[in-house]
């Protein structure tokens, strides 16, 4: 990560299936060892799962539990004077997808079920309702930002 020079981000290819780069994006963290083909078949297993049970576009139902578990605010924190203080600040958009990616796939992975897919499946259905750990990592994420409001005139 270089000090002064932004980092110059890859424009990542869409995924074949969909043409979605979310979707692309999502595969590459599910991935495990560089077997890009096991991942795509666990992400397209469980949106084929999605499909059938729910019987809608199941790439509105993967953003739509995308958005519903990408949180706002997080805490950082600051030294301040001897003493660290938890300072809410506003995550920006390439973060706030990033997080949601990764506590969907980490909720997933934590969930006891027979296939990675399956549980893939019921972890994406219950964020785009609005439920499950994924959200409710969120809900605290947002809940200690708020707690720690006082303390966002130590904004940098």
């Amino acid at each position: 990560m270089p000090r002064r020079a932004r980092v110059e981000r890859r424009v990542l290819d869409p995924d074949p299936r969909f043409h979605s780069r979310t979707l692309a994006k999502f595969i590459n963290k599910t991935m495990q060892r560089g077997k890009k083909s096991v991942a795509e078949r666990i992400v397209y297993g469980a949106l084929d799962r999605i499909e059938s049970q729910q019987r809608r576009n199941p790439l509105e139902v993967f953003e739509q539990a995308l958005r519903n578990a990408a949180p706002l605010l997080e805490v950082k924190p600051r030294r301040v004077g001897g003493a660290t203080y938890q300072v809410p600040v506003e995550i920006r958009g390439e973060r706030r997808q990033s997080l949601a990616i990764r506590w969907l796939l980490g909720s997933a992975r934590a969930r006891p079920g027979r296939t990675m897919s399956e549980k893939l499946a019921a972890e994406l259905m219950d964020a785009a309702a609005g439920q499950g750990p994924t959200i409710k990592r969120r809900d605290d994420t947002h809940r200690m930002a708020e707690a720690n409001k006082a303390f966002s005139h130590y904004r940098w």
